[in-house]
């Protein structure tokens, strides 16, 4: 449906239905009659913790920034990573085993040659024991001579079972740091006795803005900047890009997409990327910078490079489109865009404590060039049927059976807000608003409730009775 005006309490509501916008477009997929179902997916970004693979994105980005590097060879914008890898928080001590074997030969191997002295499988998820001034003499010597005990990884076998858990980098450079100090200290005749580093701090993961930051080191070849700006002619930042802002988009979807230019055009870009039908709000209790649409721009040495288009609503931000400078496809900015804007929902958060979810627009399982999304976790798809919010782990065994699935277990779970009155819904009728029971008696000619009916069962009780549904 084409929406003129839109509350984001309303857009909420209906994306929380399975709706999604393109421009001022509405849409929602008949789910059971489509032949690749389209499930809203959306991710718990406080409980977010970036996947190895994410790490490894902003390193990338890292390098880049500091050395001028780009990566060699092409990669796709969105990486594809294994299903087996867990990209969702766990115990510091408990390791994926199916993660192991997918990554055992290429990642042992990447870790040897970079540090002979440590082989590091799992760097951040790994099992980190306690230094005590216990530590036999034995090992405290295989330590300080950088040496291993157990034998490298057979090729192609995976993970020795018969080495000792693996142990975080950090915890061996501490326990050697210690060793030494132990040992300096025994040669000066002062008690070997060293305080033991507090329990808090060992296994304590890193977050995802402490990889950001990382990722953003100073005295660097280039400068990383990244500015969020209103949807709107009235805003002069956005006015003073925007002429930037459509000739990267012409050049991204010619590049990636393979368009024509007449596909891409000044009133193209701005219909589907600036045409939004949300009213900009502000709440005491909402964000500083308020409600709406926004372009938020990452400019590398002071030129836009890439462009991801959001909403802001009242429980989440809702990622709807990104396009950036295919020189820099190698640089996976798809995902590094993702991995901004889950931290930029964080930031938001602290400011309205009720807006703590990040949409990713639509999960389908069954183009696997789609499935990247599943890959921010934890997070949940939103049940067909009773749209109730179920965590992915337990809706993919059932899409691995089929297409279309009913997530929710429980036979007696349904609609919230199913229709019960189509007479309450709103329309707007010569210049008037009344419900559509009165809209009846006053119209002539052949009846539309069929139609009426359909459009206020998909979005539900609550919107059909704030929504006004224009009717000629």
């Amino acid at each position: 449906m084409w929406s003129h005006t839109m509350t984001v309490q309303d857009y909420q509501d209906l994306i929380d239905r399975g709706w999604r916008r393109s421009g001022k477009y509405v849409y929602k997929p008949i789910m059971n009659k489509t032949c690749c179902p389209q499930y809203t997916i959306r991710c718990h970004a406080l409980k977010f913790q970036p996947s190895k693979s994410h790490k490894k994105i902003l390193k990338k980005i890292s390098k880049f920034i500091s050395k001028g590097e780009l990566p060699k060879g092409q990669e796709d914008g969105e990486p594809m990573d294994s299903v087996c890898e867990e990209t969702g928080p766990r115990e510091p001590s408990k390791v994926c085993q199916a993660e192991a074997k997918c990554a055992a030969i290429t990642d042992v191997q990447t870790e040897i040659s970079e540090r002979p002295a440590i082989t590091e499988v799992q760097t951040e998820e790994a099992d980190a024991a306690p230094t005590t001034s216990e530590t036999p003499r034995k090992d405290a010597e295989s330590l300080l001579d950088g040496r291993t005990t157990a034998a490298a990884p057979k090729p192609g076998m995976g993970v020795d079972p018969n080495r000792p858990p693996c142990r975080k980098a950090k915890d061996l450079r501490k326990e050697r740091r210690l060793q030494k100090e132990q040992m300096r200290q025994h040669t000066d005749g002062v008690s070997s006795i060293v305080a033991p580093t507090p329990p808090t701090h060992t296994n304590q993961p890193k977050t995802l803005e402490d990889f950001i930051d990382e990722s953003l080191p100073d005295n660097t070849s280039h400068c990383l900047e990244v500015r969020l700006v209103p949807v709107s002619f009235e805003d002069p930042q956005f006015t003073a890009s925007y002429q930037q802002s459509v000739a990267l988009y012409a050049r991204y979807q010619m590049a990636i997409h393979g368009d024509d230019a007449s596909e891409c055009s000044e009133s193209e870009f701005r219909r589907f990327l600036c045409d939004s039908p949300l009213e900009a709000e502000s709440s005491p209790d909402g964000p500083e910078m308020g409600y709406g649409s926004f372009h938020q721009q990452y400019l590398l040495d002071g030129r836009i490079v890439a462009v991801g288009v959001i909403d802001i609503l009242p429980t989440c931000v809702s990622s709807v489109y990104l396009y950036y400078h295919p020189e820099f496809a190698s640089l996976s900015l798809g995902s590094y865009s993702a991995l901004r804007e889950i931290s930029f929902t964080r930031q938001l958060q602290k400011q309205s404590p009720k807006l703590s979810y990040y949409y990713l627009g639509f999960y389908i399982h069954s183009c696997p060039k789609m499935r990247y999304k599943g890959q921010y976790r934890p997070s949940d798809l939103l049940c067909p049927e009773t749209y109730m919010w179920v965590p992915i782990e337990r809706c993919l065994p059932q899409l691995e059976n089929s297409r279309y699935a009913r997530f929710s277990q429980d036979p007696d779970a349904g609609d919230a807000r199913l229709l019960k009155d189509v007479g309450r819904a709103l329309v707007l009728y010569r210049r008037t608003v009344m419900p559509y029971a009165a809209y009846t008696r006053k119209r002539k000619g052949s009846s539309d409730e069929t139609e009426v009916q359909q459009y206020a069962g998909l979005v539900g009780q609550d919107c059909a009775e704030r929504i006004l549904l224009y009717r000629a």
